[in-house]
């Protein structure tokens, strides 16, 4: 088998996960990474047992390097996604697509018009079991939708001294907890529901207005502690918390709360989708079971199995009932979508991967939330 090659930019929190991903299918090698310099480049390669190591622009002249994965802060998504592009490169970018609605807009041009394959990492729609959600819905099991209630919560950065590129506009964009957590719920909302947010009300909070930022580096999630006089204070403009009304295109509306200080929560999401048949509810931090409502009639539990969930969602799951699968298998089984395309050479009419449109989408959605946190009101999206 000719194995496709991939090159990953970033060695962060999220370009290992990427690689470890990657390296499960067996038509794809990780063929190369990337990063800031050569030196740091080299070294992050060797420590992941990568043979070849570049530069950014060094990368996009390998013309055995058949897609990029954009692994790097946000405010590098646009620029490299956009060479990749031009320089025939299939591309794989984390979420935000880009840091406002311009670029992103060109970016989905550009791809459109080149015919690559073209994915935003909104993995969290790869749990079978929000596929099966999903497919649930679409076979009428659901009934109409009536309510959707979302939270997605976690406390990597409860105390002052918690530090992070993401708290830093010009890297991260202007939004925080909304951009970095809330659109993957708000992505699986509708993604789930097939309803569209129609528009948005928000109250955004930030608890600790004043950080200490570490002088020396500290690895996102690391949990390292450092000693005062190794930090140094930073005004924070972005939120910790934020909750969210949300109307939809069928009449009915929903509620999200998303958090970063949230003490215990590592990374939970929480989604409860009521219809007027059932009501399903799911729990990232139990992403093997899931709780179906009734009214007239005993509540279920569905347990992640093959043999148990319906026929369009046995391809996400690759061990029988009882051998649990999480968050790592999302990614891999995300890329098994993409690599498919890949392997035919374009992207498919019909992606059943998230495309650069999707990550439009979102941004388009965390935009109008951020406008309507500073208007104080209702905002159409």
């Amino acid at each position: 088998m000719k194995k496709i090659k991939v090159g990953v930019v970033g060695t962060g929190f999220i370009g290992p996960a990427h690689i470890e991903a990657l390296r499960r299918l067996p038509n794809v090698e990780v063929a190369a990474l990337c990063e800031l310099t050569e030196d740091m480049a080299k070294e992050k390669a060797a420590g992941l047992g990568i043979e070849r190591s570049y530069t950014f622009e060094n990368l996009l002249k390998q013309d055995d390097i058949t897609s990029i994965h954009i692994c790097t802060p946000n405010f590098l998504h646009y620029s490299q996604s956009k060479a990749a592009l031009q320089a025939g490169k299939h591309v794989v970018c984390e979420k935000p697509l880009a840091k406002n609605l311009e670029e992103a807009e060109e970016l989905v041009r550009i791809a459109a018009e080149s015919g690559l394959v073209n994915a935003v990492h909104f993995n969290l729609r790869y749990y079978p079991l929000v596929r099966q959600m999903k497919t649930m819905r679409e076979k009428g099991e659901l009934g109409e939708i009536y309510s959707f209630i979302g939270s997605y919560l976690q406390d990597w950065l409860f105390y002052n001294t918690d530090y992070n590129w993401r708290l830093e506009p010009d890297k991260s964009g202007d939004s925080r907890a909304i951009a970095d957590i809330g659109s993957h719920l708000m992505d699986v909302l509708e993604y789930i529901t097939g309803l569209k947010t129609t528009s948005v009300m928000a109250d955004f909070n930030t608890i600790h207005k004043t950080r200490k930022k570490p002088l020396k580096p500290v690895e996102t999630y690391s949990g390292k502690l450092l000693t005062p006089e190794d930090y140094a204070d930073m005004d924070i403009t972005t939120e910790d918390h934020a909750n969210v009304l949300l109307r939809f295109d069928n009449g009915n509306s929903g509620v999200i709360t998303v958090s970063q200080v949230s003490a215990g929560r590592k990374n939970q999401m929480k989604l409860e989708i009521s219809g007027s048949k059932q009501t399903y509810a799911w729990n990232s931090e139990s992403p093997n079971e899931m709780w179906v409502g009734n009214r007239d009639g005993a509540n279920q539990v569905l347990l992640r199995d093959p043999s148990l969930v319906h026929p369009e969602v046995r391809s996400l799951i690759t061990f029988p009932g009882g051998h649990n699968e999480g968050f790592p298998d999302t990614s891999k089984q995300m890329f098994k979508e993409v690599y498919a395309a890949i392997e035919a050479g374009r992207q498919p009419e019909n992606p059943t991967f998230p495309t650069f449109a999707d990550g439009y989408r979102e941004l388009l959605i965390c935009e109008r939330i951020l406008e309507s946190n500073r208007k104080r009101g209702w905002v159409a999206v």
